[in-house]
């Protein structure tokens, strides 16, 4: 048994190669192997995603706090809400963030394949963000 005390895990600044605007991430849990998931509490300010990405075994993102958007990969821009929950297949090219006026929090979980749980790609523009 392995017990994560609160503030046992320092908090981080979402890189911006990854994300656009202010972003912290809290770590929950990420056990040794064998298992393959990790796990975060992400939050984003009011105008911060992350860049386009993917999950070699999809991702599944839990709302926690404030309004958020979400998309796909040719899909519309979604609002996204407490207790909403947002599976993005394997493979899956999407982004996820706050809205231009409103903070959000979730929680991220997703595993790894070949020591990787996600595959960063092209930052989001302004105009695809807009919706």
């Amino acid at each position: 048994m392995d017990i994560k005390r609160v503030g046992s895990q320092p908090s981080a600044v979402g890189p911006s190669d990854w994300f656009t605007g202010t972003v912290r991430i809290d770590p929950l849990f990420n056990p040794p192997e064998p298992a393959q998931v990790t796990t975060a509490l992400v939050t984003f300010e009011p105008g911060a995603r992350t860049a386009w990405h993917t999950h070699p075994l999809g991702q599944t993102l839990i709302v926690t706090a404030g309004c958020g958007w979400v998309q796909r990969e040719g899909g519309p821009v979604q609002e996204i809400h407490p207790g909403d929950t947002v599976w993005f297949a394997p493979g899956e090219k999407h982004w996820h963030g706050a809205t231009a006026t409103t903070a959000m929090s979730h929680i991220a979980i997703q595993e790894k394949l070949n020591g990787s749980p996600v595959d960063w790609l092209e930052q989001v523009s302004d105009a695809q963000y807009g919706g």
